[in-house]
């Protein structure tokens, strides 16, 4: 893809790039709030519940590395749709599970899905989109994700009502058939593939070569992976963190589910509603003018979280949060892009995920960990210190403009 084409536009493909995706979050949006009550049905307990759900996040960092070879040897089309016939089963599994332990395996699918998938996705819009675009092409693929995981929880409910929790199991199932029907109607790009060197990938077999290949990228992108990408996982650590956050704090300055929940909402639409001006300021000005406010506002508000006592306080600086994250929208996705060689492109991308996703399991662990020695509050405090830091980061590291 040539690094600009006049006659290219985000519309022409937004079905077959942002349908799928959307799908996607949808069916996700629509299991993650019933996945611990599941556990509790089946007799699990409170401790064992919440290891379950985060197994989601477990089977997605495990994964990431082995979806890139999986999507470098067969293509993006099919990698899509291999991925929603995985989370089709995996759905199976969980609805149909006799015990906790069968639902626990049946959410480690649904990471390893989550990986294949979107990691197939970034690839496709890498490749396909012209680099003028890209950022406006990456933040748009993560709002789409945001709006169908904001949608989920509400469809689900419809069934739910009906239904009971296998209704919710029931609309992920049906919106991941939907995606993966709609990723088969993908052409699979051609990119020309790296070129083995004598005595090393290119007499071994197709195995061999691939994990040779991505032991390659890591070394020759080593200096990438630990600037951009230490400051993407610390960005992806406070994001994971925020959601915990907002209910923990909410419930310890005394406030009630159903408010604690109206909150979220608030914070979350408008999240949703920035994610194409972030592409738009990236794709102009460069990735840093995002960045940098997106980093600095998370940071600072989660900084000020333990200062709220009230209704008010809490709400304005929840909301603050959501607004620097909404900023942020589609930002390691496009800085994983800008960094990825073009060759090797796909094995380079399962790497950055590998770390990124290091960061959103770890950043819990810090919070709770700090939280369990010393307050809550500190433990606030410490995540929106990560965020400073990966400003510090994007300031020193993050070029101004995307290259070719």
């Amino acid at each position: 893809m040539a690094a600009s084409d006049p006659s290219f536009s985000l519309r022409k493909i937004a079905v077959a790039a942002f349908g799928p995706t959307a799908l996607f979050g949808l069916a996700e949006g629509a299991i993650f709030p019933v996945i611990a009550l599941s556990a509790r049905d089946l007799g699990a307990s409170v401790a064992l519940s919440g290891l379950i759900v985060a197994l989601i996040g477990v089977g997605s960092l495990l994964s990431n590395i082995p979806a890139s070879i999986l999507t470098a040897r067969h293509g993006e089309r099919r990698a899509m749709t291999a991925a929603a016939a995985l989370m089709i089963v995996a759905l199976l599994l969980c609805v149909l599970a006799g015990s906790a332990w069968v639902l626990a395996a049946g959410v480690f699918m649904i990471g390893i899905s989550q990986s294949i998938f979107m990691l197939a996705r970034q690839t496709y819009l890498t490749e396909a989109v012209p680099i003028t675009m890209r950022a406006r092409a990456m933040s748009t693929l993560g709002g789409a994700m945001r709006v169908g995981m904001f949608l989920g929880p509400f469809v689900g409910a419809g069934l739910m009502h009906f239904m009971g929790l296998p209704g919710a199991y029931v609309v992920a199932i049906l919106a991941s058939a939907a995606a993966g029907a709609l990723s088969l109607g993908i052409p699979d790009l051609v990119v020309q593939a790296p070129q083995g060197k004598a005595g090393e990938a290119g007499e071994a077999g197709p195995a061999q070569q691939t994990s040779v290949r991505a032991q390659r990228i890591f070394r020759d992108h080593r200096g990438a992976f630990l600037t951009l990408g230490t400051g993407c996982m610390l960005l992806a650590a406070v994001r994971s963190c925020r959601q915990i956050i907002i209910p923990l704090w909410a419930s310890h300055i005394g406030l009630d589910p159903a408010t604690t929940a109206l909150v979220y909402g608030a914070m979350g639409a408008i999240d949703m509603l920035l994610f194409y001006p972030s592409g738009y300021v990236m794709d102009r000005h460069g990735r840093r003018w995002v960045a940098l406010p997106s980093m600095v506002i998370m940071g600072a508000s989660l900084l000020l979280m333990p200062l709220s006592g009230s209704l008010i306080g809490f709400i304005i600086i929840t909301l603050i949060l959501g607004l620097g994250n909404g900023v942020g929208s589609g930002l390691i996705m496009t800085i994983g892009a800008d960094a990825s060689p073009r060759n090797g492109r796909t094995h380079f991308l399962g790497i950055w995920r590998f770390i990124t996703d290091l960061g959103a399991c770890g950043g819990p662990l810090v919070l709770s960990g700090v939280a369990a020695i010393a307050t809550l509050g500190a433990g606030i405090a410490s995540i929106g210190g990560l965020g400073l830091l990966a400003a510090v980061f994007f300031w020193r590291w993050l070029p101004g403009k995307a290259q070719q």
